[in-house]
């Protein structure tokens, strides 16, 4: 038996070159669609090992940082 050319959706017939040449098109758009940040990062003034996911989860200082400056506070 011979693939059908065309399909049927809602009563109108689609030829299936059609369908996947436009699906080929959504694919090559999405690939090519980029988001940009919501506010641009111009410098990263954060320490070497903050920059990165890894690197904060290695060497953490959220609490070291909060300390710290509790510490200078408190001091005359």
């Amino acid at each position: 038996m011979k693939k059908p050319a065309t399909i049927t959706i809602e009563g109108r017939r689609y030829l299936w070159r059609d369908i996947l040449a436009l699906r080929k098109a959504q694919i090559e758009e999405a690939r090519a669609a980029r988001q940009l940040a919501l506010f641009a990062l111009k410098e990263d003034c954060r320490p070497r090992p903050e920059k990165t996911a890894a690197g904060r989860y290695a060497e953490p200082s959220l609490f070291t940082l909060l300390t710290n400056n509790n510490q200078k506070e408190e001091t005359p």
